[in-house]
Formats: structure tokens, C-alpha cells, sequence
């Protein structure tokens, strides 16, 4: 799933192309993308078109557009969007901005680079169009996704309790009300990081499920909470209560620290389901097996680091034990398997 990084490269990339537009049409091709939509698909083609695009905004993995009218006044309501799993904004036709300062030749399609294969086929960007947004330039804006666990619809906009600026490039306090019960994530200058680490040693839930509970700090997925614990060589399975402020501090450190890196980079792709607006990939490398396998089955410990030469996991199941010795017909921690889960795999672990 895309997390707070690929959303904020999508943000980033689309914002030159939508900002000061006006969405002129909407073309509807899946129902379903729009099923958080109160009043369906109808009341979301009325809500969105003629309206002006005032600018992008994000909290967490939340995206919403801020909407205006045809004289500028705030329509009190932001197109959102999520990306669910496999969610992908891309842009179509238009007249951006030439490095020189000029335009591009109207219709062109910015270039794409093909993205590296992974766990499952790429999204086609025919196929799995679902939503189209037309506009006043000549461009669209297509919403494609293969799972349709993502979607678009409309919220009423409302004040932040702490009355702070909505987001970093936020110019008020206003949030739309699906996002108002989410947390600030970790590059929000104005995140009271104290008072998170507080919450977090006040409970006593498995610390990788307070980082994935949105409400404390969002935009923490499966990727990076695995990649702080593993800065803060702390176990997935520690209850909050049981960190030292210093170490609770470092593990939400080292989430923001590898989330900057993947912005540096444009994101983290494991398969061909996340790209950017323009259809590259992100390019930060993350250790694949290591967050697979702290997610893919019961029994393994997140706190597994794969390299060249040697892999290491920790089996906390004998079942999983003796379901690996059976398989590979000999001890488990002498080679490197893949063994099936489902319909994923976890590649080359040795075990320890």
C-alpha cells in the first residue's frame, strides 16, 4: 500500500498540473471507486464539476483537493482521494510548464519509465481506469486501480481541534472531516512528537501496532514501521509501556528518517502497483524480505535482515518450524527457500 512518502510524491507531481484548474468533466467507469461518496456517483459528478482547484493538501495517506467556485470563494468541501492498495493518479495531455519557462506542446504525455516487475502484474492504465477528471487546459486526470481499494469523494471541511495549520503548506486550520481524526505524521513540523511518545508508553499494544494506528501518527504503513523498529533494533512485539522514552523517540526517528530518504527518491516500489503521476516508480531500496515477512504469515519476526551473503529470520512458531523442515526436506536454517504463503512469497530467508 501506498504510504505517507508515495502519497506526498503523487501530491507533489500533480499539484503542477491541477493547481488553478478547473475540472470541466467527470467520466465515471467504476461505480465502486466512488462508494464513500454519500449520495453515489451522481452527487459526485455534480459536487466536483466547475469547480476550481485551489491546491493540494496532505495529511498522512490522505490526499484531498481544496475546491473553489468560478469567483475564487472556498466551496467548503475538498475532493479526496486515497489510494487504497494499488491507487495510481495519472496525468494525461495538457500544456505544463517547459523547463525553459515556456509550454510543452499541447497534448504531449509526460515521459514514463517502465517500472520494475514485482509480486504481480502492473496496473493498465486502460483497463483499470476508473475515474476521469477533465480539465479547463486540456489535460485529465485518470484515478487507476487494479484492487479498487482506493477511491475519490467528497467531505465537508472543518477545523482542526488544535486550531494549527492544517498541514505544513496549509494556509488555515481547516481539514476535511475524514481526516480530522488522523494523527499529524512524522514530517509535520507541527506534530508534538513528545506527546506521541507519551501516548505510546502509556499503552501496552505491540509497539509496530501503535505506529500503524493512524489516529497517533499517520501515514506508517507495514514498510516503514518495520524500517524504524529496525533503525531502533527494537521487536515488533514490544509493548509500548515497556519502551524507554529514548527508544520510543528512536524508532519514530528512524521511520522519519527512511520516509525522507524515499521522498529524496520518489518512493519505494516493491511491485509495479505504486508510481508516481507520470508512471515511474520510487526507487528507494528497502530490504523486501524483511517487511514481507513480518506481514505475510503468523509466526515470523519482522526483525530479519537479508544481504548478499546471508539471510537471517527468527521463527517464533514450531509449527512454522517443522512446516519449513517438511518442505525443504532438511534443516531450515541451512539454505535459503522460498516458501508460498497465499499468493505471496517470501524470497531467499534463511532461518535462523
Amino acid at each position: 500500500m501506498p504510504e505517507l512518502p508515495e502519497v506526498e510524491v503523487v501530491r507533489r507531481g500533480l499539484a503542477p498540473h491541477v493547481d488553478g484548474r478547473v475540472i470541466t468533466r467527470v467520466d465515471v467507469h467504476e461505480p465502486r471507486s466512488l462508494r464513500r461518496q454519500i449520495g453515489g456517483p451522481d452527487a459526485f459528478v455534480q459536487a466536483v464539476t466547475g469547480a476550481r482547484v485551489a491546491r493540494l493538501e496532505r495529511r498522512g495517506k490522505f490526499l484531498w483537493w481544496r475546491l473553489q467556485d468560478e469567483r475564487g470563494d472556498e466551496l467548503g468541501e475538498a475532493l479526496m482521494t486515497h489510494l487504497g492498495m494499488s491507487g495510481q493518479m495519472r496525468v494525461r495531455g495538457g500544456a505544463p510548464e517547459a523547463e525553459d519557462g515556456g509550454e510543452a506542446d499541447a497534448g504531449t504525455v509526460a515521459p514514463s519509465a517502465p517500472a520494475p516487475r514485482g509480486e504481480g502484474p502492473a496496473s493498465d492504465p486502460h483497463r483499470h481506469r476508473r475515474i476521469v477528471l477533465h480539465l479547463d487546459d486540456g489535460a485529465q486526470v485518470d484515478f487507476v486501480d487494479q484492487r479498487i481499494f482506493g477511491g475519490l469523494w467528497t467531505s465537508a471541511l472543518e477545523q482542526d481541534a488544535d486550531g494549527l495549520p492544517a498541514t505544513p503548506d496549509s494556509i488555515d486550520d481547516l481539514l476535511p472531516a475524514d481526516v480530522v481524526g488522523i494523527g499529524r505524521d512524522l514530517l509535520d513540523p507541527a506534530q508534538d512528537r513528545e506527546a506521541v511518545i507519551a501516548v505510546m508508553r502509556a499503552r501496552r499494544a505491540p509497539i509496530k501496532a501503535l505506529l500503524l494506528d493512524q489516529s497517533l501518527v499517520s501515514g506508517i504503513g507495514n514498510i516503514y514501521a518495520d524500517e524504524g523498529l529496525w533503525a531502533a533494533r527494537t521487536r515488533f512485539d514490544a509493548p509500548g509501556e515497556s519502551l524507554t522514552r529514548g527508544r520510543a523517540r528512536r524508532v519514530l526517528d528512524g521511520a522519519e528518517a527512511v520516509m525522507r530518504r524515499a521522498l529524496d527518491v520518489g518512493g519505494t516500489s516493491f511491485d509495479d502497483l505504486y508510481v508516481n503521476v507520470d508512471g515511474r516508480s520510487g526507487y528507494l531500496d528497502i530490504d523486501v524480505e524483511r517487511v514481507e515477512g513480518s506481514r505475510a504469515h503468523e509466526g515470523r519476526d519482522c526483525l530479519c535482515r537479508a544481504s548478499a551473503m546471508r539471510r537471517q529470520a527468527i521463527l517464533r512458531s514450531d509449527l512454522a518450524r517443522r512446516a519449513l523442515d517438511k518442505q525443504l526436506n532438511g534443516p531450515a536454517h541451512l539454505v535459503a527457500h522460498r516458501h508460498k504463503v497465499g499468493s505471496r512469497s517470501l524470497r531467499g530467508v534463511a532461518c535462523a
